[in-house]
């Protein structure tokens, strides 16, 4: 084997070491790609589930300012019924 060929089969050894590495690294981006996708896919499921949130806890308030409207009158009205 000549010297120039033991540095040809060298410099192969070498860019299939170099090949190997890149496409360990394009997989770990790929995984790494899929997490942020999934990130962003649950951040959006969380601002979806915080507007519906907000949305429950105003008819919540809603509601309990109209049971106790409610009840006022019913109040009102048991006060009343005596005098009838």
């Amino acid at each position: 084997m000549t010297t120039s060929d033991a540095i040809s089969t060298g410099v192969l050894v070498l860019m299939a070491a170099i090949a190997v590495v890149l496409i360990l690294q394009c997989l770990r981006l790929q995984d790494i790609w899929q997490l942020i996708v999934d990130c962003k896919s649950s951040m959006r499921w969380a601002q979806i589930h915080e507007v519906e949130n907000k949305e429950l806890r105003s008819a919540l308030r809603a509601e309990k300012a109209h049971v106790e409207q409610l009840r006022r009158k019913l109040d009102l009205l048991q006060t009343m019924m005596p005098a009838l």
